[in-house]
């Protein structure tokens, strides 16, 4: 190795010792509180809300909203937010509107990095409301099952849903980036729609009709009831474990598996480009199948509803359920 290019190490190697020494006296000067690094401040603000509402439209930025139910019977609005970023509460047309004010200069814009991120808990005072309207950038949404609406309608940009709620008519979920969770919820209507993230539902009715929509994602549906359930993908799998649709499954994807345990329907048909359709049903079917390359093994049944499934490369493997 030449001699200029050992020095060269020797500096480099000494300039890093250098560097890690004095990143580590700082961090003790800070005690080793990675948050105060941070160019972000952030601060609490309560709202109370004293006029009576039936509608809720939240319009949040980076927030995590989070929904409880109040143990005083009295409406309050909490933000953890940036002292720049923040939020506005009240009521207007019998709707409480949350909403963000973005105070910050073009130069703000321009972070380091944060180890915090805000959130926006609302605490409501009853359980049963009309509508539910979120629009959210960046964050996650959470409703308990202590609340019912008329409907529900959220969409983020990157986030995930967690949604306990029922509606009595539809609920509609649009996501770009992010994760659908429901459990143990009702609806009259179920419209589940994300770019990129899972669709998860678990102990759902839905009076009318399930849709559930994803670019790239697995979707698992336990203990669902619905009229019509309709599913449709790019890439990724379906499971259906206990899932009964009173009228039909339409379930389409280019690249997944679908696979039944348990579940049933009057009329079903698969479609799928590269993937296996397995499982067991609930009752006979007239089975009409084609696969370009696979195997196919279902009941020679000649009586039920129709169940058509079509794929291109995958398997066909289906049972009846023994009662």
């Amino acid at each position: 190795m030449k001699k200029a290019v050992k020095v060269s190490l020797i500096v480099a190697g000494a300039f890093i010792l250098i560097g890690g020494a004095v990143f580590a006296a700082g961090m003790t000067m800070l005690n080793w509180d990675f948050k105060r690094l941070s160019n972000v401040k952030y601060e609490t603000n309560s709202f109370s809300v004293t006029e009576s509402f039936d509608n809720l439209s939240v319009k949040a930025y980076n927030d995590d909203v989070v929904f409880k139910l109040s143990d005083d019977n009295s409406c309050r609005v909490v933000c953890y937010e940036q002292q720049k970023i923040r939020h506005s509460v009240g009521v207007s047309n019998n709707t409480l509107e949350i909403s963000v004010n973005d105070m910050r200069a073009w130069y703000e814009y321009i972070t380091l990095f944060s180890f915090d991120s805000p959130k926006t808990t609302i605490y409501l005072p009853k359980t049963a409301y009309r509508s539910l309207t979120v629009n959210f950038g960046t964050g996650e949404v959470v409703i308990p099952k202590d609340f019912a609406f008329d409907s529900i309608e959220l969409s983020g940009a990157t986030g995930n849903v967690n949604c306990c709620a029922s509606s009595s008519g539809a609920t509609k979920i649009d996501l770009s980036t992010g994760n659908i969770r429901i459990d143990g919820a009702s609806s009259g209507e179920l419209r589940l729609k994300t770019s990129t993230g899972a669709i998860n539902l678990n102990s759902v009715a839905v009076k009318g009709d399930l849709n559930a929509e994803s670019s790239t994602g697995n979707m698992v549906f336990r203990d669902v009831t619905c009229g019509r359930l309709s599913s449709d993908a790019s890439t990724g799998n379906i499971r259906l474990e206990g899932t009964v649709a009173s009228q039909s499954f339409f379930i389409e994807r280019s690249t997944g598996n679908v696979t039944f345990y348990g579940s049933d329907a009057v009329e079903i048909t698969v479609k799928t480009s590269t993937g296996n359709v397995r499982g067991s049903l609930l009752s006979d079917k007239v089975f009409i199948t084609d696969s370009s390359t696979g195997r196919i093994d279902v009941p020679k049944t000649v009586s039920g509803g129709k169940c058509e499934i079509t794929t291109s490369t995958g398997c066909i493997e289906i049972s009846i359920k023994e009662k």
